[in-house]
This record gives C-alpha cells, sequence and structure tokens, in this order.
C-alpha cells in the first residue's frame, strides 16, 4: 500500500475552504497551475471530484462536503502538534510529580517547596520517595520524575544535572552536653563517643578520614542508616552526631551545632532528571522551583 502525501490535507483544507482555484492557490502561494495540479491529485487519491463546475464556479461534491470539517480538524491537530510549547496556565493545571530525595530533603526543603507550588499551581501534586541507592533506572523509566543527592558512579550518563547547593558537615550533640560552650579541638572532639553513618553499616567515612590525617581516631558506639536517626539519637543521649548542615537544619533545633575543629571536603547536592523531560515547561518551572527553594541563604 503506497504511504498517502500528507501534504495533500493543508491543500484540501484551503481548496474546501475557499471553494476556488485561484483564492486556494494565492492563499498557498501556488501558480494557478500548480494548484489545478494538486486538485487533480486529490481527486485522483480520493476517488471523488470533489469540487465541480456550477456556472461560473465551482461547488463542493457531497464527498466533499463530509471531508470538510474532519479535514479541517486534522490540520488544525497538526499544527498544534507541530508548533512550539507554550507556557502552560500553572493556576489550573492537573498533574503529578514524583521526586526521590535524599534523607533530610523532605524535612528541610519540602515545606517551602509545597508552599511555592500551592501557591502558583495549586494543581500539582508532589509525590517524595526515599532514595535508598545512586541507581539512575527510576529516572529512566519514568517512576520518578526528579532526584536529589550527590553524584556517584551508580548514576546514568545520559542524565541531566544541575548543581543545587553545596553542604558540609558539622557536630551536633543534646543541649547541656559536655562539649557545649567549649573550645573544641580535634583531640576532645574524637575523644567523644560518636554515632557513625552508614548504610551498609561500615561506620569510617571522611570525618574519619580527616581524623586519620590528624593522627587521631574516634570511637564509634554505634552506626545508623541516616542523618536524622542520627540527631534524633544524639538528641536523647550524650552521642556526638556529625551530619550534613544544610540536610539537617530543621532537625537540630534546640540541639548545639558546631563547626567541624578539622576541614572535611564539602558535598555538592545536585538535581537530576532524565533528557526526555528537560524541554517540557512544567518540569522546567518546577526545577527552577527547586533551585529557588534550595538556594544558599
Amino acid at each position: 500500500m503506497s504511504r498517502p502525501d500528507f501534504n495533500l490535507l493543508l491543500t484540501l483544507d484551503v481548496l474546501l475552504a475557499e471553494g476556488n482555484v485561484a483564492r486556494a492557490a494565492e492563499r498557498l502561494r501556488l501558480s494557478p497551475s500548480a494548484m489545478s495540479r494538486a486538485l487533480a491529485r486529490l481527486r485522483e487519491t480520493t476517488g471523488d471530484p470533489l469540487l465541480v463546475r456550477a456556472g461560473r464556479g465551482l461547488v463542493p461534491t457531497p464527498r466533499a462536503l463530509e471531508l470538510r470539517e474532519k479535514v479541517s480538524e486534522l490540520v488544525q491537530d497538526v499544527e498544534a502538534a507541530l508548533r512550539p510549547v507554550e507556557a502552560p496556565n500553572l493556576a489550573t493545571l492537573e498533574r503529578s510529580f514524583t521526586l526521590r530525595t535524599g534523607e533530610g530533603f523532605v524535612e528541610n526543603f519540602g515545606p517551602s517547596l509545597l508552599a511555592r507550588v500551592a501557591q502558583a499551581a495549586p494543581g500539582i501534586r508532589l509525590g517524595f520517595v526515599p532514595k535508598l541507592d545512586r541507581d539512575s533506572n527510576a529516572l529512566r523509566d519514568g517512576t520518578v520524575d526528579l532526584e536529589t543527592g550527590v553524584l556517584g558512579s551508580g548514576m546514568g550518563p545520559e542524565l541531566r544535572v544541575q548543581a543545587l547547593f553545596r553542604d558540609r558537615f558539622i557536630g551536633v550533640v543534646r543541649a547541656g552536653h559536655p562539649l557545649c560552650g567549649e573550645e573544641i579541638t580535634p583531640s576532645s572532639f574524637a575523644a567523644g563517643r560518636h554515632i557513625g553513618l552508614s548504610r551498609r553499616g561500615v561506620p569510617h567515612g571522611p570525618v574519619d578520614d580527616a581524623l586519620a590525617a590528624l593522627g587521631l581516631q574516634r570511637k564509634v558506639v554505634t552506626t545508623v542508616g541516616g542523618f536524622s536517626t542520627a540527631v534524633a539519637l544524639a538528641r536523647v543521649s550524650g552521642l556526638i552526631a556529625s551530619v550534613p548542615e544544610r540536610h539537617t537544619g530543621n532537625l537540630r533545633d534546640g540541639m548545639y551545632s558546631f563547626a567541624l575543629p578539622f576541614a572535611v571536603g564539602e558535598i555538592t547536592v545536585s538535581l537530576l532528571w532524565h533528557p526526555r523531560l528537560h524541554r517540557d515547561p512544567v518540569h522546567r518551572w518546577l526545577r527552577g522551583v527547586i533551585q529557588d527553594v534550595c538556594a544558599p541563604p
């Protein structure tokens, strides 16, 4: 079966709307002879004369009348499909997005993000799921629309990335802890009882590396899998938690936080998404909102 020439749809739409070969040719910027040839092709393709002479003019056949509205709708649909995407009406938009985020992100940035979205686009619903690994399959298969985290080897090379903010590790203890108000030195810090952080149960991390460079070692008495758990445990015990500052901002209310007395490398938290959503206007708007919410104060 031969493939139809879809260019003929536009020609047919204009011919049926004008009912005149010369006017249709002028509208399509064709010569009258080119338009006559196009009409001949349309007659051959449809098996119908479409426009027949009546006196000095042309009148549509029943088949042409049947096609007129349908062809017009088809042409409008094609033009809409090929037209550049227009800015969405956020006030009436209904859409859902799923964000996979690292621990502490929702607690610290979720309230502001939800408030901004509700104000500008009340029909947008945000769902948050925990980020348990660095595998990017969820972004690839579309079960997740956006992700936050520190870049790692498990990330797909095709993903789009935008840095959100830099974070540093700090120490945090309960109010009234012996370290409160003291000058904290590497030695006094290492001498305390510590909470280790690891999803794999291995407590060694960047804080331990920094202490080892000074010839020191801290005593890790327990290991937990996340920042919020470490902060919650430090709140009700005499243990010291070393956690990212911005990720745990709201979680540390009422506790004593302090800068670590030695250098530990900062981490960069980024926003990731799949290229298929890169030019989606609503997705782009949401990315901008997240960037604003996470911008350094």
